[in-house]
């Protein structure tokens, strides 16, 4: 496992225009759809990250052909919707839990049983979420129970197969949480129902998979934090598509925030989504009157894309909670660093979802915070931090296998007083892989154990 050695900037700016990774969560999509669809897509901009690689390589274990054009672009040629294959081993979603819950929302409908594998971190996350909804409307799927949330599940998970002459049924669900992974696994499954599938979730979560089911012909309504699949009169065949991947903003958020933070720093990406319902970091920092410019370049693929510039400037703390959560879920981690050069106290609020992430990422990023001398105080449902002038203590942290944690951490390190250590960093290749790369070239001293 490697560990990063992050180097105090001390008085040097992060100064440049860099790239981020194309949106894992949109490849994701791209990728399973056009695994189903007739015909061939072109998918570019395509991340290797290897999340989404989890998802490329489950399809092609069931029959859809991918292949690599080049270091961005993939080439997939579908199976139809009903043309999916038994996969001759179980399925490895690695760290994936987005691969696992929309998997589980196509397996559920298929005439063969699939096993769900992934790594030590994804086998501790709770699946209950996503397999309640399936199975009420008629799906097989039986995990591993819990060692400490009775009634609850995690992985490996068997998927179907569904009994012989059935079908899945119509849904009508009102989820507890927002969660676009639960949405997205309904909504899979009901492009294979009998019947009308309807879902509601407290605020809207992201909408990557309505906006590509729209685009796509997939007879989908959506009003409010509601969503309704009326399959009757379509003829369940989508054509081939092209995409260009926009850049992902939960990356570009640890670039945006460490020039935020930093004096003198001014730092531009290229090419991020800014979809809305994941611009929650952005408005986050807005908030707290942290410098940032986000300049429009048009939509790809139905998304909308900007140009994002961060610089320094004084902040205050805010309080956080509401229907910005979901839309910042994966940031959350990341604004706590923000928060850290804030004045007075931030307060983040509603985000119980980030205590079943790749890590407890509330009770987490206490003890990180804590390790570079931040005062903070952990809530059920979030944390309360006090701002902190000065250098930073230098840390050593275990990320716990989570990657945003690492790149937090990393962040946090920048101002330290001394060298800060961070184990266990592998897992920051799931979503930025030239991580380290592009934080050198903006001016930072990082070294890869």
């Amino acid at each position: 496992m490697s560990t990063l050695v992050v180097h105090p900037l001390g008085k040097t700016p992060l100064v440049g225009s860099v790239p981020v990774p194309s949106d894992k969560s949109i490849g994701h999509r791209a990728l399973l759809f056009a695994s189903i669809c007739e015909g061939t897509s072109e998918i570019r901009r395509f991340s290797h990250g290897e999340d989404n690689v989890a998802t490329a390589n489950a399809m092609r274990a069931m029959g859809a052909v991918v292949e690599d054009v080049d270091r961005t672009t993939l080439k997939v040629k579908g199976t139809g919707l009903f043309g999916l294959r038994a996969p001759k081993d179980a399925l490895d979603c690695g760290n994936s839990g987005t691969t696992m819950r929309l998997l589980t929302g196509i397996l559920a409908a298929q005439t063969f049983q699939t096993k769900l594998v992934g790594d030590a971190s994804l086998t501790r996350r709770p699946m209950m979420r996503v397999i309640a909804p399936l199975r009420a409307r008629g799906a097989v799927i039986e995990g591993t129970p819990h060692p400490t949330k009775a009634g609850d599940v995690t992985p490996p998970l068997l998927v179907g197969p569904l009994p012989s002459g059935k079908e899945l049924a119509e849904l009508e669900y009102e989820s507890p949480v927002s969660s676009a992974q639960v949405k997205s696994a309904i909504l899979l499954s009901g492009l294979y129902a009998h019947g009308t599938t309807w879902f509601r979730e407290p605020t809207l979560s992201r909408d990557h998979t309505e906006r590509m089911m729209h685009a796509l012909g997939v007879p989908l309504r959506t009003v409010g934090t509601a969503v309704e699949l009326d399959p009757a009169g379509w003829s369940g065949k989508m054509e081939g598509f092209s995409i260009d991947i926009p850049g992902d903003i939960s990356a570009a958020a640890f670039i945006l925030v460490a020039a935020q933070m930093t004096e003198g720093s001014r730092v531009t990406v290229r090419g991020v989504g800014t979809n809305p319902t994941r611009t929650g970091l952005l408005e986050i920092a807005r908030l707290m009157a942290a410098g940032l410019e986000v300049v429009p370049q048009g939509d790809q693929g139905g998304e909308p894309v900007a140009e994002i510039s961060a610089w320094h400037q004084p902040m205050r703390g805010v309080l956080v909670g509401g229907e910005l959560v979901p839309r910042a879920i994966d940031e959350i981690p990341i604004a706590c660093a923000l928060a850290v050069r804030a004045t007075g106290e931030t307060k983040i609020r509603d985000a119980e979802e980030l205590r079943v992430k790749e890590s407890d990422r509330i009770a987490t990023m206490v003890k990180v915070l804590r390790a570079f001398g931040v005062e903070c105080e952990e809530l059920p449902d979030g944390l309360i931090i006090q701002g902190k002038e000065g250098p930073l203590a230098p840390a050593v942290v275990d990320s716990h296998g989570d990657h945003r944690i690492a790149m937090t951490a990393a962040v946090l390190g920048l101002h330290g007083s001394a060298p800060t250590r961070i184990t266990d960093c592998d897992c920051i290749a799931t979503s930025f892989p030239r991580f380290v790369g592009t934080l050198r070239a903006l001016g930072a001293r990082i070294e890869v154990e």
